[in-house]
């Protein structure tokens, strides 16, 4: 594996990270190895972007990292517990209470406010939110003269604004997004990249996103490149340029050695 520039993260724990990691689709010839042995960690208090070309196990990865799917085997941690001994009633408490998701799609409830799509993991689970922390989660947002309003009268941005805030809401160890810039013109793409950034390094959180996108990436701490399932590069402080050229001599070649 290349590294493009030393890591400086060593210290930092880890707010997830997976453990020789192997994850196999189907079986006989059309078996799949979407992970082939892949051990990475995702820092505390960092914005972690994971790339590679179609294909690579970039999706899979945040998926099993996240708890969302189960490996085949190595190990899922989120801080110092193993997903895979959990059952699946302790699992879903795990997501609930411990880790954020954004996705490509905004999934929020058409029928309830910006104020109660936020809080509705907190709802459901039935804990009383953190008012300080929502007070401070709608302002980093900008969506405090939106709260009464519907995800209909909202822009996508706007949308995809209220899912970041709802994914922090419940102050949980990690968020983990999932190209949620994919639905967005390029202009709102960039305000929520901003937020995602800014909101890590002004609350401490831990983000993880999964992008196609090398200026998605750039708003990254650190970005991870991932190439026929394995991890083959890490590059600290990115910058779009960077990151499209180890794009580029990834497409089509396959793992580094």
């Amino acid at each position: 594996m290349t590294t493009t520039t030393p890591p400086r993260t060593a210290a930092r724990p880890a707010a997830a990270r997976v453990v020789d990691a192997v994850k196999v689709y189907g079986g006989g010839d059309t078996q799949v190895r979407a992970l082939d042995g892949v051990s990475v960690d995702f820092p505390a208090g960092r914005f972690t972007a994971i790339m590679g070309p179609s294909g690579s196990g970039k999706s899979t990865l945040m998926h099993c990292a996240a708890g969302l799917d189960t490996l085949s085997s190595g190990s899922a941690l989120i801080g110092d517990t193993d997903l895979s001994a959990l059952d699946d009633r302790r699992l879903t408490l795990l997501r609930r209470e411990r880790i954020g998701f954004v996705f490509q799609a905004f999934n929020l409830l058409p029928t309830l406010t910006v104020a109660e799509n936020i809080t509705l993991p907190l709802d459901l689970a039935g804990t009383a939110p953190d008012r300080a922390w929502l007070d401070t989660l709608i302002d980093t947002v900008g969506l405090r003269d939106r709260l009464h309003h519907r995800p209909s009268q909202l822009s996508g941005g706007q949308q995809q604004r209220v899912a970041v805030a709802r994914a922090f809401a419940g102050s949980p160890d990690v968020v983990f997004a999932d190209e949620p810039t994919g639905n967005l013109d390029s202009r709102s793409g960039e305000e929520v990249l901003r937020l995602l950034g800014d909101t890590v390094r002004n609350t401490g959180r831990t983000v993880v996103m999964v992008t196609h996108d090398p200026g998605a990436a750039a708003h990254a701490d650190e970005v991870v490149f991932l190439a026929d399932g394995r991890l083959v590069d890490r590059i600290q402080d990115p910058t779009s340029d960077l990151v499209l050229d180890r794009m580029k001599s990834l497409d089509g070649r396959g793992a580094v050695t």
